[in-house]
């Protein structure tokens, strides 16, 4: 199997990246910290024109066609630029709720009892396979009651108490449920390597410019074990990732999701090491990489329940990727949607 990008995939990536370099620069980022977290909608839609949400829906319902591999490198270019909202949500509801393809709808998502991230901003809330619309989503949100987030990038609500019971369940409603939370888990590890690659490369480039000593701080062996160790914990998880994509293996979805998180937990955290004491400042974006792989890390798939998934396979017959059996029942709680 051929793991290399074609020229198309590459084109994408490199698409998606100029893209959010024009409408999602640095001076845009610090202006969505500055206003909280508030989501853009104008940003929105032009991510929805672009076909960001639409990417998987087949071109006759007015998507683009293509895959879970392809939607991965779209999410991994939005963890580089740490593009804020329910991303994830909105993505796997293109088909499923009104305008979500293109923009024009926000979607978050409940999963487990964790807060849910910018459900003030939805159109629409998914709860297992249904979503909330109208006056259900307005009752919904005013049970619901905000709560302090961690990632100054991603407000957060504590939902009402019976929201894990999810609406009417239907005959689809666990296999459709539990294919949405391992899709949910394979594209939020996709933006956790984005992450990582992003402060790896921040963490080498501020190694070559900031002089101690008379010398780049790069040249000290420290530094360097430092940096060679974060793109050590990159490659092997881009690798998952990747082949998770073209598997759709919720098994081999778990254990990229665990490597992701690592991968982006602790090299924005040898990232702000690097930095040293201006990397703990307000002014500096490391920290802002750091708090929201803490987040993700806590969404749709902890690193508790990647390694039970991962234990449970060992030795055992799994049935084809592909069959809903292979997407398990739904997993104990994990972090906020979106």
């Amino acid at each position: 199997m051929d793991f290399q990008l074609s020229d198309d995939q590459r084109a994408l990536r490199s698409g998606m990246r100029d893209l959010l370099g024009a409408v999602f620069d640095r001076d845009r980022l610090r202006a969505a910290v500055d206003r909280g977290g508030a989501l853009d909608r104008t940003l929105w839609r032009e991510l929805g024109a672009a076909g960001f949400f639409a990417l998987r829906l087949p071109e006759e319902a007015g998507g683009v066609g293509l895959g879970l591999p392809e939607a991965v490198l779209l999410f991994e270019e939005a963890g580089r630029a740490l593009l804020p909202g329910p991303l994830v949500a909105t993505h796997l509801a293109a088909g499923q709720v009104k305008g979500a393809a293109e923009g024009e709808a926000v979607v978050t998502a409940v999963d487990g009892r964790l807060p849910v991230a910018h459900l003030a901003a939805a159109d629409a809330v998914l709860m297992g396979a249904e979503a909330l619309t109208g006056e259900a989503l307005r009752d919904f949100v005013a049970a619901a009651r905000p709560v302090r987030s961690t990632d100054p990038l991603t407000p957060l609500h504590r939902a009402p108490t019976d929201a894990e019971r999810a609406p009417a369940a239907t005959e689809r409603t666990p296999a459709h449920a539990g294919r949405f939370r391992i899709e949910a888990a394979l594209l939020t590890a996709a933006e956790q390597l984005g992450s990582a690659a992003r402060t790896t490369e921040a963490a080498v480039q501020h190694a070559g410019d900031r002089e101690q000593f008379g010398s780049p701080i790069g040249s000290f062996q420290a530094v360097k074990h430092l940096c060679a160790d974060m793109l050590a914990r990159t490659e092997p998880a881009r690798a998952a990732v990747y082949a998770a994509a073209l598997t759709g293996d919720p098994v081999e979805i778990a254990a990229a999701k665990l490597l992701a998180d690592e991968a982006a937990v602790r090299n924005a955290r040898d990232c702000l090491q690097i930095h040293g004491g201006m990397g703990f400042t307000w002014e500096a974006d490391v920290h802002l990489h750091l708090k929201r792989a803490w987040l993700r890390a806590a969404s749709w798939l902890t690193g508790a329940e990647a390694e039970e998934l991962l234990a449970a396979a060992l030795g055992a017959e799994r049935p084809f990727s592909g069959s809903s059996a292979a997407c398990g029942p739904e997993a104990p709680e994990a972090g906020g949607g979106g």
